[in-house]
């Protein structure tokens, strides 16, 4: 048994997010550790910052983490968590579950030299880097995000975002 961390699931916490977490494929080896270890380690690691290599020796090995951190980003299983989320606190603060207004804005993060194509200079804002897009409902809870490169226009970038946003979020008619 290991030691619990702040960032441990609760049981309540646990029992939410469970049904959100993809069934195991017939064919697949059998696990040698929870899922609720490894998003345990997934939350550790978001929390605290640390690389992955560094990740305490009582979590799972760090290659195992990575992996299903890695599976679940690319199959969308943390877009739906984060949506299912969203909509039980707007539900808990009496709110529609899907926004009708929402808030746009941008950021322009300095990166690393290394990129390609996806880093860029902003010159508004002097930024060599990225450019993140967010649209957030009134409660300031995250709808989408959209991240590119900092050479990338404001009116353009935000109209990929809406565009996206459209199919998920019909509801949607102020900004």
């Amino acid at each position: 048994m290991r030691k619990t961390y702040p960032t441990d699931l609760s049981d309540e916490e646990w029992s939410y997010i469970e049904p959100y977490l993809p069934a195991p494929k017939a064919p697949e080896r059998p696990r040698l550790h929870t899922l609720r270890e490894i998003l345990d380690a997934i939350f550790y690691i978001v929390r605290s910052g640390c690389a992955w290599r560094l990740l305490p020796h009582d979590f799972p090995p760090w290659k195992t983490i990575h992996h299903y951190f890695r599976r679940w980003r690319l199959d969308g299983t943390f877009e739906r968590m984060h949506a299912a989320l969203r909509k039980r606190v707007r539900v808990r603060m009496n709110r529609d579950p899907q926004p009708s207004a929402g808030v746009v804005d941008s950021q322009s993060v300095k990166s690393t030299g290394v990129g390609g194509k996806e880093r860029g200079y902003d010159g508004g804002k002097k930024v060599k880097g990225r450019k993140r897009h967010l649209l957030v409902d009134t409660q300031g809870l995250v709808l989408k995000v959209k991240i590119h490169s900092a050479k990338v226009m404001d009116y353009e970038g935000i109209k990929t975002l809406l565009r996206r946003a459209e199919k998920a979020f019909p509801r949607l008619s102020h900004l």
